[in-house]
């Protein structure tokens, strides 16, 4: 692909989790996150979003919360799961951006706030209508998708790239 391919980034935070006796990254999807994760993978499939790579957190929630968004997609993505996207920084989550291979056009990421959160606002140089506000006003909740778009290679991502096309939450 050309290094003026338009490419879409997708952040996908994780579904509602249980407060539990477990470590954090063993927390287990709680029933509201059972029922909006799905809601999720269907907004993504009638917004016709059809990723070529989905990067997943290692943790437990974020791992489920991809088992039942990828049911509701047409076609299952490759999927790699990265423990770098558990807590990650900002700087962390657009190093691994950075690694992504140019044959990847579409790229979903699922993981966790405030790093998925962050990462939006950041790349987000523009937005359509009052996206950027929306999204921000509402701090990224659980289930939440940013779809932003760049032209360029992966290895070009840094802030500013991008442009905020889309931000749906499942109880907006």
């Amino acid at each position: 692909m050309s290094v003026d391919t338009p490419r879409r980034i997708v952040l996908l935070r994780h579904a509602k989790a249980e407060w539990s006796q477990e470590s954090d990254h063993e927390r287990p999807l709680a029933d509201r996150g059972r029922k909006d994760a799905p809601v999720a993978g269907r907004w993504l499939a009638s917004a016709g979003i059809t990723p070529d790579l989905t990067l997943c957190s290692t943790a437990l929630r974020t791992r489920e919360t991809w088992k039942l968004v990828v049911h509701e997609l047409p076609q299952r993505p490759r999927t790699v799961y990265d423990e770098r996207i558990y807590e990650a920084s900002l700087g962390e989550l657009i190093a691994v951006l950075n690694e992504t291979s140019e044959d990847v056009r579409d790229l979903l990421v699922v993981g966790h706030n405030p790093g998925i959160h962050a990462l939006a606002d950041a790349l987000s140089g523009d937005a359509e209508g009052d996206l950027l506000s929306r999204m921000n006003r509402s701090g990224f909740p659980t289930s939440a998708v940013a779809v932003l778009t760049f032209d360029g290679t992966w290895k070009s991502v840094e802030h500013g790239v991008g442009r905020l096309v889309a931000f749906w939450g499942p109880h907006e």
